[in-house]
């Protein structure tokens, strides 16, 4: 028999989330960890930290299932920096500075009809949580932690 996602798992998986440190709690949907792609519920608090990050080799797919967040795109900006460092022969050592600059920021919110989106592969991405949501996630590829 399956697993149905009803009211109250989801609430459950909210309160969940609510009560961890991350204000984040997941819910693997892979049928095993040898899976070879990436499947999960993600129920997400206001507050939580999603850390800037990329999958470099696959699109992700992200269905708001409830709630209410932002998911915010940004490109990289690399700028070089040349200073002072009297351990160098030459005088100086080249700093590289990296940065990231939004470039779009799309809400994803059932009641508005807005209910997900596909990030293109190698496409710097975050989350900014509204309010309380769950989310599924799906990528190629095998989880590596």
């Amino acid at each position: 028999m399956g697993k149905i996602f009803n009211k109250e798992f989801l609430d459950s998986l909210l309160a969940q989330a609510k009560e961890s440190p991350r204000l984040r709690q997941n819910y693997d949907l892979r049928n095993s960890s040898e899976d070879t792609s990436q499947r999960m519920l993600n129920a997400l608090q206001p507050g939580t930290q999603v850390p800037i990050h990329k999958h470099e080799t696959t699109a992700e797919t992200v269905v708001c299932l409830c709630g209410k967040l932002e998911e915010i795109l940004y490109e990289e900006v690399v700028e070089y920096e040349t200073t002072e460092d009297s351990r160098n022969f030459d005088g100086g050592d080249v700093m590289r500075k990296v940065s990231y600059r939004e470039t779009g920021r799309y809400l994803l919110s059932p009641t508005e009809g807005n209910h997900g989106m596909q990030i293109p592969p190698n496409t710097w991405h975050s989350i900014n949580v509204i309010e309380p949501s769950i989310i599924l996630e799906s990528k190629d590829g095998k989880y590596l932690g």
